[in-house]
């Protein structure tokens, strides 16, 4: 009879820690399923939180911050070389700069690579300029009370830099301020 007990008793530890496993088992697959829950509510955002979008294209325009379709830049040739000045005016206009005059530089100056002269009201323009004319370019403040800036092309002058890569966001265009058509 002690040998009936001993293996009822066996039978049943073995079922408690059958039981145990399962239960063991089931809260570990409860806990993961939660956590996975868990993870896939934060990803998508639903706590309010608002998350950064990647569909972002521009920063919001700002009309205080210059754009080269804003600036007016006078080409001039401080060179021999004919024609230097046109073609330099023309591949500018392409990158979206208003044209002002293009001619010899007439102050007679003699310059080493590229000057941009500009006033005080040009001198937030010039970073969209000086680049453009390559190593050695230097910018110079005359008294001149417009924000037109002058890209005077010095013996040193080859052809225009590669237009600089945009750090971040490029700037949305202007809104348009024509009304729309509305159907009547």
């Amino acid at each position: 009879m002690a040998e009936r007990e001993l293996t009822s008793e066996l039978r049943h530890r073995h079922q408690q820690r059958k039981a145990a496993t399962t239960i063991l088992v089931v809260l570990l697959m409860l806990f993961f399923a939660f956590w996975y829950a868990y993870s896939y509510y934060e990803a998508s955002g639903a706590r309010g939180e608002e998350t950064p979008t990647s569909t972002e294209t521009c920063r919001p325009f700002d009309p205080k911050v210059p754009t080269p379709g804003t600036t007016t830049v006078n080409v001039y040739n401080a060179t021999t070389k004919n024609g230097l000045a046109a073609r330099t005016a023309a591949e500018l206009r392409e990158r979206g700069f208003v044209i002002g005059e293009v001619r010899n530089d007439p102050l007679k100056r003699k310059v080493a690579v590229v000057e941009v002269r500009h006033g005080a009201a040009g001198r937030s323009r010039t970073p969209l300029l000086v680049p453009l004319g390559g190593k050695g370019t230097t910018a110079v403040a005359d008294g001149r009370k417009d924000a037109s800036l002058d890209l005077v092309l010095g013996s040193g002058f080859t052809a225009l830099a590669p237009t600089p890569s945009p750090t971040g966001l490029p700037m949305c265009p202007s809104p348009s301020t024509v009304p729309s058509k509305s159907s009547t």
